[in-house]
């Protein structure tokens, strides 16, 4: 015997239908609002920054930028550009999630779930990025530090941090109730 799954009802595909706009509507808030989105990255990074130095960190709201190693020799200012905010990275993550919301209204509250999940990888993971990019500056000085922190180690963390966001995403969107796992 097989167990089949009634057709969502029509007040279930009114919400989904809602809830796939409202994910669009993020989705392009994300896109054009980006600037608050890095000013509020870059204020957490921050945060970040200051439980693990003390050596001075300040945070410019205004520039997106935190400065860090202020009562050192060579204090350094971060700059978070939109190429390294990680709001693009949730963008394809939203998308995706409306998409199955609307062709499966069913699995909804799943996707908003692992959606919310993935999203908070990609914050953590980029603020480990900003983490690693500061240690390394901190230990090697600006120039080599910078660039292994920027360019190399930066780099491997966000590309390995973001697949497994993807990855986990999809596993848990995808997978079925425990009822379903069981059989």
């Amino acid at each position: 015997m097989t167990a089949v799954h009634p057709l969502p009802m029509p007040a279930n595909r009114g919400v989904a239908r809602v809830l796939v706009l409202l994910l669009a509507a993020l989705a392009v808030a994300l896109v054009l609002g980006h600037r608050i989105y890095r000013t509020a990255e870059i204020a957490l990074a921050g945060g970040v920054i200051s439980l693990v130095t003390s050596s001075g960190v300040r945070v410019v709201p205004d520039r997106q930028t935190v400065y860090f190693g202020l009562t050192t020799d060579t204090p350094l200012g971060l700059q978070m550009t939109p190429e390294c905010t990680s709001a693009f990275l949730l963008v394809p993550l939203i998308v995706v999630a409306a998409v199955m919301i609307a062709l499966r209204p069913r699995i909804a509250r799943r996707v908003l779930f692992s959606l919310g999940v993935a999203a908070l990888a990609l914050v953590v993971v980029n603020q480990l990025r900003i983490l690693t990019l500061v240690g390394l500056v901190n230990w090697l000085g600006i120039d080599q530090g910078y660039y292994l922190g920027h360019t190399l180690l930066g780099s491997m963390v966000s590309v390995i941090g973001g697949a497994a966001a993807l990855v986990l995403f999809v596993w848990l969107a995808t997978r079925g109730p425990k009822s379903e796992r069981a059989a």
